[in-house]
């Protein structure tokens, strides 16, 4: 265990710059025990962790601890009251996925980092077997979306891909493809049949899914809605759906 007591330190700074999506290349930070103990349990590699003294004696377990101020300890993360801890956790090595089964959850440019957290928070309640994210959605690995994903991101493995060639090699291995979207072909979600295997793709916040996606998707799907809102949010349409396609 080492002390550290000047944010000038070689070694905050050198984290400090995660804070930051262009140096998070192979390693990001957490903030708050919960994050960390799930990362633990996981089996998550931890580079380093920075902890209060009132709470140090929580990772006496761990050799790479670093024992910081509060004031070092709030310059590592974007909380206004951090919770005792900040780590740095490499990133996972992802297996390639068997696109011929499994239920995946595919997201075309969510900009949203809370959106894009909760999204993938549901889709692990919900059982599914991974998460495919478009290089336009919002930065998995900032503050924001982790704290809205509440450790999902250990649970269940996340793919930053080209999600219009991913639904197309989809259809191409035989998974159904399901996109949502208001158009004359699409169907109410009450209609569709049980699918043992599928890709349900949800779209951005304020576009939806592009006119490529839905000419890709083999079935168009929407949510009747009786009220007088003009949309639902597009974590809460997800939940609706995934919920239902179990």
């Amino acid at each position: 265990m080492t002390i550290i007591t000047s944010k000038s330190n070689a070694l905050i700074k050198a984290t400090r710059k995660l804070l930051q999506k262009k140096y998070r290349t192979q390693s990001y930070l957490i903030e708050g025990w919960h994050l960390f103990e799930e990362a633990t349990k996981s089996g998550a590699s931890f580079r380093h962790v920075f902890v209060e003294e009132s709470q140090v004696d929580k990772v006496a377990n761990f050799p790479q601890v670093h024992l910081v101020t509060a004031e070092i300890l709030k310059s590592l993360t974007d909380s206004r009251s951090p919770q005792g801890i900040v780590a740095e956790v490499e990133m996972a090595e992802l297996s390639q996925a068997d696109l011929s089964q499994g239920r995946y959850l595919v997201l075309e440019d969510v900009q949203d980092p809370g959106n894009l957290g909760t999204l993938v928070r549901t889709a692990d309640a919900a059982g599914f077997d991974g998460v495919f994210i478009s290089e336009k959605s919002a930065d998995l690995y900032n503050l924001k979306t982790l704290r809205s994903m509440q450790g999902s991101h250990f649970h269940l493995p996340i793919y930053r891909t080209d999600v219009l060639d991913l639904v197309k090699s989809c259809r191409a291995a035989g998974l159904m493809t399901l996109a949502t979207t208001l158009s004359q072909s699409s169907v109410d979600y009450r209609s569709l049949a049980r699918y043992d295997s599928f890709a349900l793709i949800m779209g951005n916040e304020g576009q939806g899914i592009s006119q490529d996606m839905a000419e890709a998707a083999e079935q168009l799907v929407h949510i009747t809605m009786p009220g007088q809102a003009e949309s639902l949010n597009v974590a809460i349409a997800a939940g609706i759906l995934m919920f239902h396609l179990l």
